[in-house]
């Protein structure tokens, strides 16, 4: 049986160990939820693209999340009846609704990231200095092998 230190100098072995302190940091920071928020992590995910990208269609939005279009547009609607997206008919396109993020729905993701933020700021904390610098430079790799194909 190999050692855990040879196993994670493979490729292989690196992937399994960074696929699952990944999934426990996620789930972990999906527990810090503020107890007055009652949106998934789907809905919150639907607002910061909103946030990030600005006004989207439905489709874009299904797309970008990786769901299907009627499933989006359910979510869509819900947080539309919370006040935390709005909904307008494209400019060009009648069959399209565009969304956008609405003031309350802007309150509530900066207060989500606020909260998580001053968790893992907490947990860094811990942590030495040089832990912390190779977070640092690690952080933009963990990014760009978050991005799309």
């Amino acid at each position: 049986m190999p050692s855990a230190a040879l196993v994670t100098r493979t490729d292989a072995g690196l992937a399994s160990e960074l696929r699952i302190s990944v999934m426990r940091l996620r789930r972990r920071l999906a527990s810090e939820v503020d107890p007055t928020n009652e949106l998934s992590m789907n809905s919150m995910a639907v607002l910061a693209a909103l946030h990030r990208h600005g006004e989207l269609s439905v489709g874009d939005l299904a797309a970008r999340e990786r769901v299907k279009a009627p499933s989006m547009t359910r979510t869509v609607k819900c947080l539309e009846e919370g006040g935390h997206v709005t909904r307008r008919p494209h400019e060009t396109d009648g069959r399209q609704v565009l969304v956008a993020l609405s003031d309350t729905g802007r309150a509530t993701l900066l207060a989500d990231r606020r909260r998580r933020d001053e968790w893992l700021a907490r947990r860094l904390r811990d942590l030495t200095p040089d832990e912390r610098d190779v977070l640092r430079r690690a952080a933009p790799i963990l990014e760009r092998l978050s991005q799309e194909d």
